[in-house]
């Protein structure tokens, strides 16, 4: 097997594969999440406990991930784990659900944060909304035909960009607010816990992305430590900003107020530095979305080019731009389809579609190592430290915040998993009617 999907340059340095991580993970849910996490836990220390869990579970899959990279340092992630492990028909159903509601959901979703915020932040009225959403999937897309190093160098601003927004909020929240810090731990009398897991889900969904570096894998120097290495310190990241940013919170509205709260980074920053704060806050939100679309964007598009390459999608969308080395035909198919949805209005559900297509793919991608293990045994290069057990309890994990998904919102979650299921008849007949996809 090649090491790369034929033309992809290796240009990704270290630190771009790490930012690629952070603006993978780094969407708008730390910025609004925390507020849903407090009204179902008991106090600052049990939130602050659930963040910092999540986190380290959410380690343990990009351990994972390493490894998979490392085996196999090639474009396409996910979808050539699955293809080897499990067949072409599990790999078809992972492109299948990426195309439609994972990827182009996730940035549907995330988009028309990113305009809403960008509305408040110019006072534009809410009829702005879809063509501000609009606008950003264009201008994220239009980038990265020119090539991944320009594509990596705009990421980089992006993911720079809102480290530096989390950092501002910390350091507001810590030692401008003028708050105790006695309040961050304390409990809160009038709130019971709903549960570990109940608790857990909208942390989890918070940590999702982590997955988008593999896809570009075919575009990253020396993966075999790169990846390994990005991952790691990429997660690493993500888990102390967010551990910080509660604890800012914490300090500033307390437990009580936290969980009263529908936005709990622009409350802090404007009890801390009154409309300015609020502004300057919407800006980081705004910049923060716009780098996960530029993400989600730029892995779904090499997805769909392997795809394309193994005869389970349109031949068109292999095409490499022969200057630029890019998928410029999946990543404007992939767009195009995120611009559909985003016009289609539909946040609540595309977010819920996409949250549990990624976390379910997460969890068989995961699951795909045992078969590597058993299968690859000869590769001498990164390998999950605690295996199997580690994998196992990731894997368990996750299928439990699945099976509470599918309980807890039934409808919009039902209608994600029969929107998988469907790509079995489809599947069957693209190989029906196309001979040339891969035995």
């Amino acid at each position: 097997m090649n090491d790369a999907s034929p033309g992809y340059v290796r240009s990704l340095r270290p630190w771009d594969a790490a930012l690629i991580v952070v603006g993978g993970v780094i969407g708008g849910g730390i910025f609004l999440n925390p507020g849903i996490v407090a009204q179902r836990t008991e106090s600052g220390l049990a939130l602050l406990l659930m963040w910092v869990a999540a986190g380290l579970l959410t380690l343990v899959g990009a351990l994972c991930y390493a490894e998979l990279g490392a085996r196999r340092p090639r474009a396409g992630g996910s979808y050539v784990y699955l293809r080897e492990a499990f067949g072409p028909l599990a790999g078809f159903l992972f492109g299948w659900t990426m195309l439609l509601v994972i990827y182009s959901g996730s940035t549907a979703a995330v988009a028309t944060i990113f305009a809403r915020y960008a509305a408040a932040l110019f006072g534009l009225p809410a009829a702005w909304t879809l063509p501000l959403a609009v606008g950003a999937l264009v201008f994220v897309s239009g980038i990265n035909l020119f090539g991944i190093r320009l594509g990596a160098q705009v990421q980089n601003l992006f993911a720079l960009l809102k480290l530096l927004a989390v950092a501002a909020l910390v350091v507001c929240g810590l030692f401008l607010a003028g708050a105790g810090h006695g309040q961050v731990l304390a409990a809160d009398p009038v709130r019971h816990g709903v549960g570990f897991m109940g608790a857990a889900l909208p942390v989890l969904f918070a940590y999702s992305g982590f997955t988008y570096l593999n896809n570009l894998a075919g575009e990253v120097r020396d993966p075999q430590r790169t990846l390994p290495r990005a991952l790691t310190l990429g997660m690493l990241l993500v888990i102390g900003a967010y551990a910080l940013v509660n604890v800012a919170y914490l300090a500033v509205l307390g437990h009580a107020g936290l969980a009263a709260s529908s936005a709990p980074a622009a409350d802090v920053m404007q009890q801390v530095a009154g409309p300015l704060g609020a502004k300057l806050i919407a800006l980081g939100v705004a910049i923060s979305t716009l780098g996960f679309c530029n993400i989600t964007l730029v892995a779904g598009a090499r997805v769909l080019q392997v795809m394309g390459e193994d005869g389970l999608f349109f031949r068109a969308v292999a095409r490499l731009h022969p200057r630029w080395r890019t998928p410029n035909t999946a990543l404007l198919l992939l767009s195009g389809w995120a611009i559909v949805l985003a016009l289609s209005g539909s946040y609540g559900q595309l977010l819920d579609y996409a949250t549990f297509g990624d976390w379910l793919a997460c969890a068989i991608g995961v699951a795909t190592l045992f078969w590597y293990r058993r299968h690859d045994a000869g590769n001498e290069g990164f390998r999950v430290p605690g295996y199997p057990w580690l994998p196992l309890l990731f894997v368990a994990a996750v299928t439990l915040v699945v099976l509470l998904s599918l309980r807890d919102n039934p409808r919009n979650t039902g209608i994600g998993l029969l929107i998988m299921l469907a790509g079995v008849p489809v599947y069957a007949l693209w190989r029906r009617l196309f001979s040339r996809a891969r035995p």
